[in-house]
């Protein structure tokens, strides 16, 4: 296990459990858009270290431990380290985005990053399992798509704090740089490719005819 992802996972933790019991700490670095709007534009990725409980902390670091490592000995460390945290911001910058004129809007969690990896690990290994359930086998690129399909519900029923919007910006970065530094996929995996890009089309849909 690279010692880089370790401290990632360490670093989330840290700030997690920092945020569980301090409410102060934990609003002075969410993700807030009157914050952001008002100059306060480094919530943008330490909203990235904060969850809003123990499963939600659990399921992102899990999710990440299983993927960054196919990643890693694909690309190595600072590909990888360039799709985390490219795949961050890209999720906050598309929260930004879609809800720049909602200045209450809160969201914290590493899932923009998370998804990221998990799209660029399903792009280069398209026909490995996941364990649904630590016993149901599925394969990875319905996980991953469901993963973003569950997003676009999150962000239309807006009753937690989870940054489902980030979800898709992170996938989206994870899926073109992936692409960009291997772009012969688009002739040797063009049905993985075009299955991944059916939950992001979703959403730009949903949001192009005011769905979302």
């Amino acid at each position: 296990m690279d010692i880089f992802l370790l401290l990632l996972i360490g670093a989330n933790a840290i700030v997690s459990y920092k945020g569980f019991n301090d409410i102060l700490f934990f609003r002075k670095y969410e993700f807030h858009i009157g914050s952001i709007r008002a100059g306060e534009q480094y919530r943008m990725i330490t909203s990235a270290f904060l969850h809003g409980d123990m499963m939600h902390l659990i399921f992102n670091m899990l999710t990440l431990y299983f993927f960054a490592p196919i990643v890693i000995y694909h690309f190595g460390i600072f590909p990888f380290i360039l799709i985390y945290f490219g795949s961050l911001i890209a999720g906050s910058l598309l929260t930004l985005y879609f809800h720049k004129n909602d200045y209450n809007y809160r969201a914290i969690g590493a899932s923009g990053a998370v998804i990221g990896v998990l799209y660029s690990a399903i792009l280069l290994n398209p026909t490995m399992k996941l364990y649904l359930f630590f016993a149901i086998p599925i394969p990875a690129y319905l996980f991953g798509i469901g993963y973003l399909l569950y997003s676009i519900y999150g962000m239309r029923a807006k009753n937690d704090n989870i940054g489902h919007t980030a979800h898709f910006g992170g996938a989206i970065a994870g899926y073109l740089i992936t692409l960009a530094r291997e772009p012969e996929m688009l002739q040797n995996n063009t049905l993985m490719v075009v299955l991944l890009a059916v939950p992001i089309a979703l959403l730009f849909i949903l949001a192009r005819s005011g769905k979302l």
